[in-house]
């Protein structure tokens, strides 16, 4: 089955959720080659498991109808005998599922392993998140700028996350672009992606950390190639600069009313919040 006969079935199946934020935001309108693999992965589960469950949904019904108490025409009065055939299509259809099943899902988990790097010609662009009590700090170390809630990116480049977490363990997930991946404190984790197309995509923090968890959200905006380097020569020259009262508010704990731009960050800012978390609170609030 081709990949519009299974992308029709399942927007089929989901045909209650049209009026769901679900259908633009989500998967489902999936805006680069990640999330495109995930939704073609959904749609395939979700065909064997309407041939698995859709027999047993409509059969069960019309036999319970068929031998209700009432029809005393139909009595059912089994002739219980050994028959190959039955044995045959209890064992064969399920364990060729499940080994199939296996299969797919085996080589779809090594190939969106989120570490994996995208398979473009052009060059990754590098950005390190910080995952922040209630935002997220990403900072482009080649461009030395930085920005809080906003993550502008160039459309058709494959671009690498590296995440940690200057507070608790926290997650970033962009589901029109990537999957989830946890940011923790003290440590490194990473992320591959690539937008397809421009747009502004929503991405947010999936791990509950406290009052402001619900507002902890961000744009992924995938700009034209041209756009995004106007951007970020306009970002080294007007942004504001990173300086010391800088770093001491993003460990406050709050929430911001819009997007924040820094200019002239420090290199090695992204290792000293990682190292930040493994000294004790008297050091690290030196």
């Amino acid at each position: 089955m081709n990949r519009a006969a299974r992308s029709l079935t399942t927007l089929v199946a989901l045909a209650p959720l049209g009026g769901c934020a679900a259908l633009k935001l989500g998967v489902m309108n999936a805006a680069g080659p990640v999330a495109q693999a995930q939704w073609d992965l959904y749609t395939t589960v979700a065909i064997v498991l309407i041939f698995v469950g859709g027999p047993v949904l409509v059969l069960v019904p019309i036999i319970a109808w068929h031998y209700r108490r009432a029809n005393t025409e139909s009595a059912f009065r089994p002739d219980w005998n050994f028959a190959w055939p039955l044995e045959l299509l209890i064992w064969i259809p399920p364990t060729a599922i499940v080994v199939g099943l296996g299969i797919v899902l085996w080589q779809s988990a090594h190939r969106l392993d989120p570490y994996r790097a995208i398979a473009l010609s052009r060059s990754p662009v590098i950005v390190q998140a910080v995952a922040l009590d209630w935002k997220w700090l990403f900072i482009y170390p080649d461009a030395h700028i930085a920005t809080i809630n906003r993550l502008p990116v160039p459309a058709g480049h494959p671009v690498r996350i590296e995440l940690t977490s200057g507070t608790v363990m926290q997650s970033l997930l962009v589901p029109q672009l990537a999957g989830q991946v946890y940011a923790m404190a003290g440590m490194r984790t990473q992320l591959n992606f690539a937008a397809s197309r421009p747009g502004v995509y929503r991405g947010e923090n999936t791990q509950y950390n406290g009052e402001g968890f619900a507002r902890q959200k961000f744009d992924v905006v995938a700009l034209p190639p041209a756009d995004y380097q106007r951007w970020v020569r306009r970002m080294q020259h007007q942004a504001r600069p990173f300086d010391a009262a800088a770093y001491a508010a993003l460990f406050e704990r709050a929430t911001i009313p819009a997007p924040v731009m820094y200019s002239a960050v420090p290199d090695g800012l992204f290792g000293r919040i990682v190292d930040r978390s493994r000294l004790p609170a008297a050091q690290a609030q030196r």
